[in-house]
């Protein structure tokens, strides 16, 4: 195991760095840029180097994207109805920045800005990065400090552990914003991975992508990922929150006891054998087939458009801090908030066609 650094470029914020974790047969490598998992590596079944996180070259492509590939988002991560919400009485107010609106905190996002790296660990394998949230930050109350620990392990396990510590009452509800294509970025369309998502409900959700405090079942619609399936077998199903997300854009219900991190989701490519799978502690995990990902250039010129990668975010539900009925993501002042979510990463003859 180990890890090396090297210059990431230049940006409006000052000048980027990039950490290179190996381990094993993986290789993961992260930016104090927005504390930003860059890419995620391994030999697939056929001996060929397969990344499978969209990114880009350097950081000034980072933070000229507007799509937050591999970013940390927060304080709160998704949608928060009417752009306000209330803590011990009071109202707050973010900016709309979708629909009237507050999506990912934006528009001065986590994942624009330049963290501090706290530590380099190399026995554990991990980099931790920093960030000061200074009270009325996006809106939110609180002088909130983050850090973000990526370590990577032998058996291709990249765990994403989160921590938040604030001076008044608050929010904390982070995530990364990773995208994936197991075939390799760049390489097609996510339509013909195979995915399964340990869960029995959705949020169902409004036009605006808002959830309405209630539940739904998914056996027998096109949500149900229990028994694995292609992500393109019901993407275009003419259920019509499918219909207004033009594909899938769900909050899956994954709740664990707390503290607990269980095994949520689990995809794989049958042309190359590379398996992915997802552990948390968090109450959900947001199933987003990439629907509106922007037609551009990404890493080493690939092309990029709607459904070349899928983001599988743990997290709140969706307008979680106006919604009673729903897991709260409020942090006490003075409180520790405490997260780790596991990207595991392998290749499996099983899945593999021929």
């Amino acid at each position: 195991m180990s890890v090396t650094k090297r210059s990431f470029g230049s940006t409006s914020k000052g000048e980027a760095s990039l950490y290179i974790l190996t381990a094993g047969v993986c290789e993961a490598t992260v930016t104090d840029f927005g504390a930003t998992l860059v890419s995620f590596r391994v030999a697939d079944a056929k001996g060929q180097e397969t990344d499978i996180v969209l990114g880009y070259d350097d950081a000034a492509g980072y933070e000229a994207g507007g799509d937050s590939f591999g970013a940390t988002v927060g304080r709160n991560a998704n949608r928060c109805a009417g752009a306000a919400f209330s803590i011990n009485g009071k109202e707050y107010k973010m900016t709309a920045n979708e629909n009237g609106n507050n999506l990912h905190s934006g528009p001065d996002l986590y994942g624009k800005r330049l963290w501090k790296t706290e530590a380099v660990n190399e026995e554990k394998n991990s980099v931790t990065f920093g960030l000061f949230s200074p009270d009325t930050d996006q809106g939110f109350p609180g002088n909130l400090e983050v850090t973000v620990t990526y370590t990577l392990s032998e058996d291709g396990s990249l765990a994403i552990d989160y921590s938040g510590k604030s001076d008044q009452d608050t929010v904390c509800n982070l995530t990364n914003h990773v995208y994936f294509n197991l075939n390799g970025e760049g390489n097609g369309d996510i339509c013909s991975q195979i995915l399964q998502i340990s869960a029995d409900q959705i949020t169902p959700i409004n036009d605006q992508g808002i959830p309405f405090g209630t539940y739904l079942d998914v056996k027998g619609t096109a949500y149900d990922f229990n028994t694995p399936k292609s992500i393109g077998a019901d993407i275009d199903s003419d259920d019509s929150q499918i219909q207004t997300a033009h594909g899938y854009d769900q909050n899956y219900v994954v709740a664990a006891n707390k503290g607990e991190v269980k095994k949520v989701a689990e995809s794989w490519s049958e042309d190359n054998g590379v398996t992915l799978e997802v552990f948390t502690d968090l109450p959900g995990v947001q199933f987003y087939s990439g629907n509106f990902i922007q037609k551009q250039t990404g890493r080493g010129g690939s092309a990029y458009a709607p459904r070349t990668g899928f983001a599988l975010e743990t997290q709140f539900a969706p307008n979680a801090l106006n919604t009673e009925s729903f897991a709260r993501p409020f942090l006490k002042a003075g409180e520790n908030f405490v997260s780790r979510t596991v990207y595991k990463l392998s290749i499996c003859e099983e899945h593999k066609k021929n």
